[in-house]
């Protein structure tokens, strides 16, 4: 009698099947070995390259949607998720939105300002920072960011270099300001963010803030008409001469936003900012990159190696950015219990 294998044989594999089944393990191994982020550095590309391509689209389409454009729908969409928080205040997404409104209307109404006239910020870290930052931005200025720690002659080349219409500084910059401003030029208008200036011609932004109204401006001032338009200076550092003027477009804010994203942040995380806000790494991809998450992010006045372990456990931090030496300051802490 014939057997069940007999009337129907089990089909012989062709005689590569094993040659590249072997192969295909060979290649798994050496992969892991050799290059164990392969794939996780494959998917962070697509994620880059899928980005890049949906950005060019509405370049196509005439659609040019930028960063303080999602931030405005953000804040309708979400208008009592924390935004901001510092020193334990929370600021959320529509308490920022309506603030920089008010701002926005003070110059308004207080100063013949162009849409594309620069203004230069000098302030530290704070909210009003961002409030001024986005309250311009709002009114389609061009916004230079000033390193608060360069003094008197590389300062005064900075302001002159961007030729600003205004110049905004903070309550804890006035000792800076006094150095510079019988040298600054006389057609820059100097705001300062107090209620009352001991200054003369300078003007004070706290006062008219608060009578400020918090309505939007008109559209037609903050719609971007090209992605590659000015929006933003950022000066290095001036280690190598005087400090220069790096002009970011809106699709280079857009690059840099993206950044956490594309390292796999989400909307639940808070991020954590210890870096100065006038630099494109706290700027850019933490408030920008907060904004394209519609996250949440801790805002540090200064970063402090001994507070920032005890800050990130506080305010339930998940992401933290890296530069320079911040890491080995971190690891020299010594350790602590609980």
């Amino acid at each position: 009698m014939r057997g069940w294998d007999d009337l129907y044989p089990l089909p012989v594999p062709p005689s590569w099947v094993p040659g590249a089944a072997v192969g295909i393990l060979s290649l798994h191994i050496i992969q892991k070995l050799l290059f164990p982020y392969f794939w996780a550095d494959l998917r962070y590309l697509l994620k880059v390259l899928t980005y890049g391509l949906r950005v060019e689209m509405y370049r196509l389409q005439g659609r040019v949607v930028t960063v303080l454009d999602k931030f405005v729908k953000l804040a309708e969409k979400q208008p009592h998720k924390p935004f901001l928080i510092y020193e334990g205040a929370i600021h959320t997404y529509r308490d920022v939105d309506r603030r920089s409104n008010r701002i926005a209307q003070v110059f308004l109404q207080h100063e013949a300002l162009k849409k594309g006239d620069t203004v230069a910020l000098l302030m530290g870290n704070e909210p009003d920072f961002i409030h001024v930052w986005f309250g311009l931005a709002k009114l389609g200025c061009v916004v230079a960011f000033l390193n608060f720690n360069v003094r008197f002659r590389s300062l005064l080349h900075c302001v002159s270099s961007c030729e600003p219409k205004i110049l905004v500084v903070g309550a804890d910059l006035l000792g800076t300001l006094e150095e510079i401003l019988p040298k600054l030029q006389k057609d820059v208008s100097v705001w300062i963010m107090a209620k009352e200036s001991t200054f003369p011609s300078v003007h004070t932004l706290l006062d008219k803030i608060e009578t400020a109204s918090e309505d939007p401006v008109p559209v037609n001032r903050c719609s971007a008409n090209n992605l590659k338009s000015a929006v933003l200076y950022i000066f290095t550092s001036g280690t190598t001469g005087l400090p220069k003027a790096a002009v970011i477009s809106h699709l280079q804010i857009l690059k840099g936003a993206a950044g956490l994203w594309a390292f796999g942040a989400t909307s639940e995380d808070i991020i954590y900012i210890t870096l100065p806000l006038y630099h494109s790494a706290a700027s850019l991809l933490g408030i920008g990159g907060c904004i394209e998450l519609g996250a949440t992010c801790v805002l540090k006045k200064k970063f402090s190696a001994s507070q920032f372990w005890s800050d990130c456990k506080k305010y339930n931090v998940t992401v933290i950015q890296y530069i320079g030496e911040l890491c080995r300051y971190l690891c020299n802490q010594p350790v602590v219990s609980g």
